[in-house]
């Protein structure tokens, strides 16, 4: 039992010894956490109240984060049409098996960990204020400051 054999049947192995017990252990749980933790009922809704800042889903936070931070509304919406673009060139840009090791697919790799870093940081910086979005309030950066004068002590360097 639970070894799955190559040509080991399901039944009975699988469906009648192991699903019950994962089924049963996962209905333990969580009415476990709802006794331990039940959700408190929240305030009363007043249509008439406005919320001080109105946020999407928290799925949406990336391309809300996208088109609160580009000026230009057309090129928003155009980073945003980009992402699907570039996920479908993905597999053209790598000549390889379908089947083969993620780890030995560079491309796909590299993509979708870049895109899965980019996607946490524009969401995080979607619930921050907009002066603090994109530095993740980590750091301060002043845009009405000109750094002419930073890049030429550098060079001096």
């Amino acid at each position: 039992m639970g070894h799955n054999y190559y040509g080991e049947p399901a039944w009975p192995n699988d469906l009648l010894y192991i699903f019950p017990v994962v089924i049963l252990g996962t209905i333990a749980c969580t009415v476990g956490l709802a006794v331990l933790e039940p959700s408190m009922i929240g305030e009363p809704a007043n249509p008439f109240a406005t919320p001080l800042e109105i946020l999407p889903e928290w799925y949406f936070f990336p391309v809300f984060q996208i088109l609160r931070t580009v000026p230009n509304k057309l090129l928003g919406v155009l980073l945003m049409a980009s992402v699907p673009a570039g996920s479908l060139t993905v597999p053209f840009l790598e000549n390889v098996n379908q089947f083969q090791n993620p780890f030995r697919r560079p491309v796909a790799t590299t993509v979708s960990l870049i895109g899965t870093a980019v996607a946490l940081w524009l969401g995080i910086g979607a619930a921050l204020p907009i002066d603090e979005s994109l530095t993740l309030g980590l750091f301060q950066f002043d845009p009405t400051v000109e750094y002419k004068n930073l890049f030429i002590f550098y060079s001096y360097i």
